[in-house]
Order: structure tokens, then sequence, then C-alpha cells
């Protein structure tokens, strides 16, 4: 009877301790901000998109690194060897290993060609340049240091994707 009274107390700290521990996890989102050493390694210097290959551009790079493990990843690109029209909607380069949405919006893992367009939207497009996903975007005029490219955290796990002030909302 001893030994059942052990087991009892023993299985009620184990279901607490988990419980605690999966709470801190959810309120932390369990992902982190890629540091510019880890998007070093993780982006490829150049990558394809409409028929060619274009330079990333590493100093202007970002990522996310959930708890998972999975990844999502952006970088500015040089498209000075694209036509006007492709190079004003693809900015960036975007990859990301697991379904994610933008805006509320469902985005399949891939490679996509990102870009912030007139009308405030937020387009992505995938390699051959075909219209994936177009979702407004916002401002944050209180942004203090805008970069041409960057992902800050937000409260509940999100994530906002900036290029400049202009940004989208990204979450798992």
């Amino acid at each position: 009877m001893q030994n059942w009274k052990s087991i009892k107390k023993a299985a009620a700290f184990l279901a607490a301790l988990l419980t605690v521990t999966s709470m801190s996890a959810w309120a932390q989102g369990g992902a982190a901000l890629l540091k510019p050493a880890d998007m070093n390694k993780l982006m490829p210097q150049s990558v394809f998109y409409r028929g060619q290959t274009a330079s990333t551009q590493l100093r202007n790079s970002a990522g996310i690194k959930f708890a998972d493990g999975f990844l999502v990843l952006a970088s500015m690109v040089d498209t000075s060897g694209y036509s006007t029209g492709v190079a004003a909607k693809y900015q960036a380069y975007f990859i990301t290993e697991v379904p994610i949405k933008v805006e509320g919006h469902s985005l399949a893992a891939g490679a996509y060609g990102i870009g912030f367009i007139d009308g405030d939207k937020f387009l992505v497009t995938d390699l051959g340049a075909h219209d994936v996903l177009t979702v407004a975007s916002a401002t944050d005029a209180g942004l203090k240091r805008p970069m041409p490219l960057e992902i800050q955290s937000i409260t509940k796990g999100g994530f906002r994707l900036y290029a400049g002030r202009r940004y989208v909302v990204l979450s798992r």
C-alpha cells in the first residue's frame, strides 16, 4: 500500500512538472530569432527564382527557429538581372520548412519570392513568379531604426517580418 501512495505522489509531481514546463514553453512560443552568425550558415549565397539566380544579401536576412527545430528564413536579394515587373514584386527570398500563417492566411512549406508592393500589400510568389498569396501589410511609424529586412518577436508566439517600416505578422 505504501508503494502505491509513493507512485501516486510521483505521478502527481510529474504531471504538475509537465504542466508547468509546457505552459512555460507555450508562453514563450518555443521559438527564437536567429542570430546573424546562424543566418550566414543557413541562408544560401545565391538562390533560384524565375529562371535566374540572384545573390542573397546576408546582411539583410533574418530567421526564426521553432522549438521543434524547423526554420523560417528570409533574405533580401539582388534583383538587378530581373525585369522591372519581376523586381517590383520580388524583393526577398523566403523559405519556410513548415506551414505558417501570414496575416492569418495559410502558406505551405516551401521556397518563395516575397515583396511589399504598392497599395500596402505583401505578395508571396512561387519560384516561377506566379502569385501565391496577397495580404494587407501595415506600417509601424514608431519603429526607431528600420532595417531593409528584419524579423521581430511579438506576443503570443507571433513575429513581424519587416521591410523598412512595413510589416506582416507571421505565426505557426
